[in-house]
């Protein structure tokens, strides 16, 4: 019985993943390198936000790249304390930056870049729904770059 139910739920996950790249059409390609777990934050919001892109897990395959950087910057005891202390204790969890760049495969140009600061260490998927947001306004407000 255990072993019907993975096999019912594996089918169902296949049939999914085959139905959404049939969905995605005409859309680009998108490849997300590693970014220390990132990628998967990114991928899941440029779904949850229905941006006209299909991610991949084959860079060969993809006509763009979305590479990033995040930066966490931890506030330091000693800086909660004053912050807390002289003025107010709003952004004592420290803040997360993440910078994207949106790559052309064919020809390595940058088409988009965006750049997001959230204030706590540890927002990441925030951070992701704000780059797909973003994305995804990009991308509708240039068709040309599809």
């Amino acid at each position: 019985m255990k072993y019907a139910i993975i096999a019912a739920l594996a089918a169902f996950t296949i049939a999914s993943a085959q139905q959404q790249v049939t969905v995605g059409g005409g859309a680009p390609r998108i490849y997300i390198p590693a970014q220390g777990g990132f990628e998967t934050y990114l991928s899941a919001a440029i779904v949850k936000k229905h941006v006209p892109v299909v991610v991949t897990e084959a860079a060969e395959q993809a006509r763009f790249t979305l590479t990033g950087v995040i930066q966490q910057k931890e506030e330091s005891t000693g800086g909660k304390i004053a912050r807390c202390l002289f003025a107010y204790c709003a952004g004592i969890d420290g803040q997360q930056i993440e910078t994207v760049k949106l790559i052309d495969a064919r020809t390595k140009e940058i088409v988009w870049a965006y750049t997001v600061q959230k204030v706590g260490s540890h927002r990441y998927q925030s951070t992701a729904e704000s780059v797909a947001k973003h994305l995804k306004q990009f991308l509708e407000k240039h068709q040309e770059v599809r």
